[in-house]
Order: structure tokens, then C-alpha cells, then sequence
């Protein structure tokens, strides 16, 4: 399967320390728990944050992963510590630098240029850009540009919360089909490109049902960071669906967890052997709970996970030293 929308560097906030103050709504979310976190973030934390969320995706059948990332202060060469950690597990993953302005005109063109640097030197990226309502349309209009001219598409969140009611105008005409469009949870018209629905994330932030089914058949699901368990996520899109339409059908959220592979083509050729028949109807698998992962053989015939373990890595060495990089991380926050 495939994540069609992940921020593996937040595979490490889960118990983080507590917000200064506590959270009344999504700004305040990003402000008190978000902005902080990735501000602290260095490039070992980065690496051990990708590793155990590659892992941790790989043993949910996950064999893809397209990834948005930020690092404020450690911007340059964090795409290629995302890459190579996911590498060395074995699952693929599309890397983006979420450019922002939050911290300056210079902070927005160096990660630009990340973008264009991990590009350009064969790494599998699109341009990552945070949210319209963090960038000046200068920015926005240089990152679509990037975007046109590396070949690539963009990955950006689009109208998540009311902070960000406005993106749909200003991102009309510059919008393109190879563009993935995170959350969409307040965009009135549609926009050229593909969605990213987060059902998870939008309820765990309160920012609204997004109504994916509006946009047709140009829907993915990710997980917004909350890990890779994609099946999990297909059981909630779906249920979020029904309560919004009692007619719906999980057919129609299976079809939104199978358009990934439309993102990352070889994940189609990977085999997952499940601890349940996968054959069965969309319906099956939905009020199915305790479906694993026991083995995963990539395209090429590499066995990536056997008896639900990872082949390449060792899963002991890996959690303890992303438990390090935490606890290194967390007395930053504190």
C-alpha cells in the first residue's frame, strides 16, 4: 500500500512534552505543538524519525510512502537523510521540503533550494510548499515554477483550516493536474490535481469532514504523520463517509486507499502476505479488525518483512535509538 500523504519527522512526538499552553484550536494546535517540534528538529533526529516510521509503515504492509517535511533549522541535506533512511529499510518514498515563510524571506528560499537540489541530483521529490497562508504569492508563484520546471508536481496542505480559508483563490491558476493537495477540508471549488484525504488528522484537529467524495475519483488517503497503518485509515475514511452519508459504500474509500499506487507505481507490483484473505470484498476488510502484515516481497523478490519483522534492519537497534533521538529531542522542547 501507500501512504499518499505522511510527515515521517513527526514519527518521534509521541510523548513529546506537554504544550505551554493547552490547545483551543488549529492555529493554536500548529503554534503550541507543531512549530515547536519541528524547529528542534536536526538532522540525526530526522534520520531516526524516518527510520522508525519507514519501519514501523513497512510492518503495516505500507511499501510506500510520499513524505512532507520540515526542519526549519535543519533544512539542507534533510531530504536526502529521509531518503536514505527509508532506503535502508526498503520502502519507497517521495520526498518534499514544505517551504514556509513563517521564519523569513531567507528560510522560504532555502527550502527552496532543497527542493531543487534533491531533485536535480536524482532524489524522488516533488516540491514541497507548508500552506498557502505561511507564504507570500512570490513564493507560491517561484514554487509552482520550480515545480513546472523540474517536471515535478507540488505537495501542499490546501485550505486545512479557516487560517488557510483563502488558498483556493489564491492558488487557482497556478494549479496543476500533477499537484497533490493535502486535506482540502475548506476548498469550496476544486483545484487541478489530486487530493489527500486525512480523516484521522482532520478529526483529531477538529477542523471538519472534508467531503472527499466531491472530487471525484482524484482521491488518495495519507495519514497527515499518524502513522502508515493504511488499512486502518481505509476502516476510518470510510466510517467518517457513512456518517456523512449513510449510502456510502467502503468501496468507494478503497478505491481512495488503491489510487496511491497511481503516486508511486511499483508499490503495485510489491506482494503483502496478510493474516487475511485480502480477496475479499472491500466490506470484509472493513469491519475486519487485528488484519497484519506477516511478509512483504518487494517487485524485485527481496523478502522486506518476514514473519512480520524487517529483514534489513534490526527492529530492537532501530526503536532504541529513535527512543534516544526522542529523549534528546524532548529536552529540547522542555
Amino acid at each position: 500500500m501507500v501512504c499518499g500523504h505522511h510527515h515521517l519527522y513527526s514519527t518521534l512526538a509521541r510523548g513529546m512534552p506537554a504544550p505551554p499552553t493547552r490547545p483551543v484550536d488549529f492555529r493554536s494546535i500548529l503554534e503550541q505543538i507543531w512549530w515547536r517540534l519541528d524547529v528542534e528538529l536536526d538532522l540525526e533526529t530526522i534520520r531516526w524519525s524516518a527510520m522508525l516510521g519507514a519501519v514501523e509503515a513497512l510492518m503495516s504492509g505500507t511499501t510506500g510512502i510520499v513524505d512532507h517535511h520540515e526542519s526549519p533549522n535543519a533544512i539542507e541535506g534533510s531530504l536526502d537523510v529521509i531518503a536514505d533512511a527509508c532506503a535502508e529499510v526498503g520502502v519507497r518514498v517521495v520526498c518534499s521540503y514544505g517551504v514556509t515563510e513563517r521564519h523569513g524571506v531567507d528560510g522560504g528560499r532555502r527550502g527552496l533550494a532543497e527542493n531543487e537540489r534533491f531533485i536535480r541530483a536524482g532524489g524522488r521529490g516533488m516540491v514541497g510548499v507548508h500552506a498557502a497562508f505561511t507564504c507570500s504569492d512570490g513564493l507560491l508563484d517561484d514554487a509552482a515554477g520550480l515545480a513546472r520546471d523540474l517536471g515535478v508536481g507540488m505537495h501542499i496542505h490546501v485550505a486545512e483550516g479557516p487560517d488557510d480559508r483563502d488558498a483556493g483563490r489564491r492558488l487557482r491558476g497556478i494549479a496543476a493536474p500533477d499537484w497533490l493537495l493535502v486535506h482540502c477540508v475548506g476548498l469550496e471549488e476544486p483545484l487541478p490535481g489530486r487530493i489527500a484525504h486525512n480523516p484521522r488528522s482532520n478529526m483529531n484537529n477538529a477542523v471538519g469532514y472534508a467531503r472527499p467524495a466531491r472530487f471525484g475519483e482524484s482521491v488518495v488517503l495519507g495519514t497527515d504523520g499518524i502513522g502508515s497503518d493504511m488499512l486502518e485509515e481505509f476502516r476510518l475514511a470510510y466510517v467518517a463517509h457513512r456518517s456523512d452519508d449513510v449510502t456510502a459504500s467502503p468501496e468507494t474509500a478503497w478505491a481512495w486507499l488503491t489510487n496511491g499506487h497511481d503516486l508511486i507505481p511499483e508499490c503495485r507490483d510489491d506482494s503483502v502476505t496478510w493474516s487475511y484473505d485480502m480477496a475479499d470484498s472491500a466490506w470484509h476488510v472493513a469491519f475486519t479488525p487485528g488484519v497484519r502484515a506477516l511478509r512483504v516481497e518487494s517487485a524485485t523478490g527481496e523478502v522486506l518483512l518476514d514473519n512480520g519483522r524487517p529483514t534489513r534492519v534490526d527492529l530492537a537497534e532501530v526503536r532504541a535509538k529513535a527512543a534516544e533521538a526522542a529523549q534528546n529531542l524532548f529536552r529540547r522542547l522542555s
